[in-house]
């Protein structure tokens, strides 16, 4: 099984994380909003195609139907901040037979509720622009809920203006802590929120067909999604150029664009300025452009302005995800670059001097991506670029420097060929399975390493994060299942599906017009233990603490989820782990002292505590403070540890920052986890020296008797 899912996966997740396809330039008359013949035929399809191949079994029942409008009046007001409580009575009166719609492709409750959701932004737009010609008082002791914490809706016009009201103080409040001028707050806001209503008017059909269809999709599974004709066509476009832009997956979450991860060798991640869970607020062209505010933009119109040729200039203005809707906007200026194979290539060093025992030297092995140049091995090149073949090649650089363990670095490798992912384990194992994988039709197949013979067989670690995902997962499960290495880290994504992409005119012979794709979940992964890897992800022998503050993240974040299953396990030999109770002591004995951990551990407690706050203050002093004050917390602890490590910490408010300077500090950080991974391999070795020399000194005494 040949999986292109690193590149696959990043353009789908450019293209698929809203629920739209690009909408038409001018406004959309309400007459025009109402489903074609085409619409109604994609939609009969797309339920049969769920019903039949989905990996999950999809009934469409009226329980099911009830989840899709659910999950359609989150797509459209995930706030509820339009709809009111009886414009739900009466969709929910009008859906009372949804199943049976649905199975005949009937979507006219869908379309009323689009055309009620229009009117109902449009009220709330108005009540906006009235609200910024007026004046504010930020001396008063408000809140406001940007998260609601109940599931009830609004129940009467006058609370909504409520909420309304402290809505648009935020947003005012949120630029003036930005430096913005309150003539400059007024203009933005405007714009925000004439866009917000020019863009919903915009939507045509096909549009609303395409939010509906997935949120249909979403009530069966987070990763199966629909792709309407002109979304399909933008992806192939996408598929076709190179990776040209900032080198960052995003993800839309309600009025935001989200940074949800970072490409190897892109400029994002090699400016250290951009991390998982920012938020970007404004894009500008150039170094000079006008900063757009994209704040209610569609993620495909935001990734459009982000997206461009290599050399350009893009800037971004973002919110930090570790102070949150609290914070205060920064500005990153990037280059646009192309994202390079050699650049995502795996990479090797050696350390040594460390403490537990300064002669011994590590060998580390970083693996961004499972990357495999298929193009170059479909033209007949037989020197074809892959994982395995520069991480073999890496080994036998190592021990050609007479390392005495190896450490393979998985942080924040997201997956990508899952040919590599068996082919790698291969280098460590004799031979044997290494995955299993099921599809729809409970047929289990294994992925193996049938090439015998082993490249490195010395002492072996895994080092992991939140952020190793998918193939990753995979290679790290192998290694822990044949007890090959030791694992250490943090629990990892728990991303154990499989998906394709299926073209719905295949199901319907002689039919002209284009009615989409479906991005389908077909398959799951299980280790060869029978466990799988979804939803748990892998747990490590060795957790470091700040998997002790990971709160709702990677698969386990995600509503309807595939759960854990475990089927058979394969046939394979398992070698156990002594020690590990030991190493794990010593090593959080080490930790408990080390400041660099200190500073880690911090700033996961305020990343958890950002993730869990619902509601920000509107008393412009309390913010000012509160901004300060997580600005200091997250930066205090580091700036200390990295001038104790004799490192000038970079100013990261300077209106020029030092990209040479910010990257070397960003590997300084890395460092923390890849020392102390280190060094627990090291007392494994040494353990396990002392094994050995206990059993021979028993031998020589059995021996002498």
């Amino acid at each position: 099984m040949k999986l292109r899912m690193s590149r696959l996966l990043l353009m789908l997740s450019l293209l698929l994380a809203t629920a739209v396809s690009l909408a038409t330039p001018h406004p959309v008359s309400l007459s025009e909003l109402f489903p074609s013949p085409e619409l109604t035929k994609s939609a009969i399809v797309i339920n049969k195609v769920l019903e039949r191949y989905h990996y999950r079994k999809v009934t469409l029942d009226s329980t099911f139907a009830q989840g899709v409008l659910k999950k359609y009046l989150e797509a459209l007001d995930p706030n509820h901040a339009f709809f009111l409580a009886h414009d739900i009575e009466r969709f929910e009166n009008g859906a009372r037979h949804l199943d049976d719609s649905l199975r005949r492709g009937d979507l006219d409750i869908a379309f009323d509720i689009f055309r009620v959701y229009r009117m109902r932004v449009d009220e709330r737009v108005t009540q906006a622009i009235k609200l910024l010609n007026g004046k504010f008082d930020f001396s008063r002791a408000e809140f406001y809920a940007f998260k609601p914490t109940d599931a009830h809706w609004i129940k009467d016009s006058a609370e909504l203006d409520e909420i309304w009201r402290k809505r648009v103080m935020n947003d005012f409040l949120t630029l003036r802590l930005a430096d913005k001028s309150d003539t400059e707050i007024r203009e933005r806001l405007l714009k925000r929120y004439e866009g917000l209503a020019r863009r919903i008017n915009q939507f045509n059909a096909e549009d609303v067909f395409q939010t509906f269809m997935n949120a249909y999709t979403q009530a069966v599974e987070p990763h199966t999604s629909f792709m309407s004709p002109d979304t399909s066509k933008n992806f192939d476009i996408s598929m076709k150029l190179s990776l040209e832009g900032i080198g960052a997956v995003l993800r839309g979450d309600n009025e935001l664009t989200v940074v949800q991860s970072t490409v190897p060798g892109g400029p994002a991640r090699e400016s250290g300025q951009i991390h998982a869970g920012d938020q970007i607020v404004g894009v500008a062209q150039g170094l000079d452009g006008t900063m757009e505010d994209v704040v209610g933009w569609r993620l495909e119109d935001v990734v459009d302005k982000i997206r461009g040729p290599k050399g350009s200039v893009v800037r971004l203005q973002m919110l930090s995800k570790a102070t949150g809707a609290t914070g205060r906007a920064r500005e990153i200026t990037l280059v646009r670059n192309e994202i390079k194979l050699e650049d995502q290539a795996a990479k090797s060093f050696v350390v040594d001097h460390l403490a537990n025992n300064p002669e011994l030297k590590i060998g580390v092995i970083e693996i961004p991506a499972f990357y495999r140049d298929f193009d170059a091995e479909g033209s007949g090149n037989q020197d074809f670029r892959s994982t395995t073949r520069d991480v073999r090649r890496l080994i036998e650089g190592l021990q050609a420097q007479n390392v005495d363990g190896i450490l393979i670095d998985l942080r924040g490798n997201g997956g990508g060929s899952l040919t590599e992912a068996t082919s790698l384990t291969g280098l460590f194992i004799d031979h044997g399975p290494v995955v299993q994988v099921k599809d729809a039709f409970g047929k289990v197949e294994v992925e193996a390493d049938t090439d015998p013979g082993v490249v490195y067989a010395g002492p072996l670690a895994v080092l992991v994060d939140r952020d190793s995902a998918s193939s990753s997962e995979i290679f790290t499960a192998a290694i822990q299942d044949y007890g090959r290495g030791l694992i250490i880290g943090e629990p990892t994504f728990g991303k154990g599906t499989v998906q394709t992409l299926i073209d719905l005119n295949r199901y319907v012979p002689g039919e002209r017009k284009d009615l989409g794709r479906l991005r389908l979940t077909m398959a799951e992964f299980f280790r060869i233990s029978g466990g799988s890897t979804q939803l748990r992800g892998v747990t490590p022998d060795i957790r470091f603490p700040s998997a002790n503050y990971l709160s709702e993240h990677g698969e386990r974040s995600l509503d309807n989820a595939l759960p854990w299953t475990q089927i058979k396990p394969a046939s394979y030999q398992h070698v156990d782990l002594p020690g590990l109770d030991l190493l794990a002591r010593q090593s959080a004995a080490r930790v408990a002292q080390d400041a660099g951990f200190k500073m880690l551990t911090e700033r996961s407690k305020l990343l958890r505590d950002s993730e869990t706050q619902t509601q920000v203050s509107l008393r412009e002093s309390e913010r000012r403070a509160e901004d300060q004050r997580l600005e200091r917390a997250f930066k205090d602890d580091r700036d200390h540890y990295l001038r104790a490590m004799g490192v000038t910490p970079v100013d990261d408010d300077a209106d020029h920052v030092d990209e040479t300077a910010l990257e070397a500090q960003s590997k300084v950080i890395s460092r923390i986890e890849i020392d102390e991974a280190a060094r627990i391999l090291i007392d494994d070795i040494l353990l396990e020296r002392e094994r050995q020399t206990r059993m021979v000194t028993r031998d020589q005494s059995v021996t002498r008797n």
